[in-house]
């Protein structure tokens, strides 16, 4: 395991590895063997990688080792034995709702902090992006695709359902109707695709990803972070509330701003 040498490297376990340069964190999935497939185990890590980001992290970049992104969830996880030290999922399913609830819960934590409003994060995805592997590029702010990109939700074909937060950015992204099309069917979407309809920000050549996603992350860290953190929020909020609603958060918003550029904040 090589790291740059001006980065920081906060831990490595569990098939996550979490880095911290300046402003900017990475974490990177570590099993390239497996194509990134996704069990319990690293799911906890990168829960822990959300919270073990230093105060003065901006940018937080999501990466996979080798040709593939993340090939989705681990089949073991499907096996009588399902992994070491860990209950089967075939196992899970013979409990009561609230304990299958609960569970699904801890798992989904691994792709809820992405979108904090003090953070801007980057999937930088090539190769396989299928089913959890969609959801945790999906659970980013941005993504920034390679020409090899192979995204699918493959769950509905397993029997299952997207369960990881993955189905509220992707209609979010998509719209309803081409949601659903993508997930029932469980069909390929290419970079062409994943860019036109609003999935990708940029698709590049795979040898060009690394270099598009420092030049995002450079771009982003250019402008004063309480004016990017008001803004994501405004952007964040913005589905929810009424044409009239929003207009009164900008101003809100924009009061705030003025205030501290003019050294009145509390």
């Amino acid at each position: 395991m090589t790291t740059p040498d001006d980065s920081q490297l906060v831990f490595d376990k569990d098939g996550v590895r979490l880095t911290v340069e300046d402003a900017v964190a990475t974490v990177t999935l570590t099993n390239p063997a497996k194509r990134n497939a996704q069990s319990p185990a690293l799911w906890r890590a990168l829960t822990e990688a959300g919270r073990s980001l230093p105060g003065s992290v901006r940018i937080v970049v999501l990466r996979g080792e080798g040709t593939s992104f993340s090939a989705g969830l681990d089949r073991q996880a499907f096996t009588p034995e399902g992994f070491d030290g860990e209950p089967s999922f075939l196992d899970m399913a013979r409990g009561s709702d609230a304990d299958l609830d609960a569970v699904i819960a801890e798992y989904q934590e691994a792709f809820t902090w992405w979108r904090r409003s003090d953070l801007v994060s980057i999937a930088a995805v090539q190769g396989h992006a299928i089913g959890a592997g969609f959801q945790l590029a999906l659970a980013c702010d941005l993504r920034v695709v390679a020409e090899d990109v192979q995204f699918a939700m493959r769950e509905t074909s397993l029997g299952l359902v997207p369960d990881l937060t993955g189905t509220n950015p992707l209609v979010s992204l998509v719209g309803y109707a081409r949601a659903l099309e993508i997930c029932a069917t469980g069909r390929f979407v290419h970079a062409e695709e994943a860019e036109r309809i609003g999935l990708a920000n940029i698709a590049v050549p795979a040898d060009e990803l690394d270099a598009a996603v420092r030049d995002l992350s450079a771009a982003l860290l250019a402008a004063p972070r309480d004016a990017v953190v008001e803004t994501k929020a405004l952007l964040q909020g913005a589905a929810g509330r009424s044409y009239e609603e929003q207009r009164v958060a900008e101003r809100a918003a924009q009061a705030r701003r003025l205030r501290d550029l003019a050294g009145l904040g509390d």
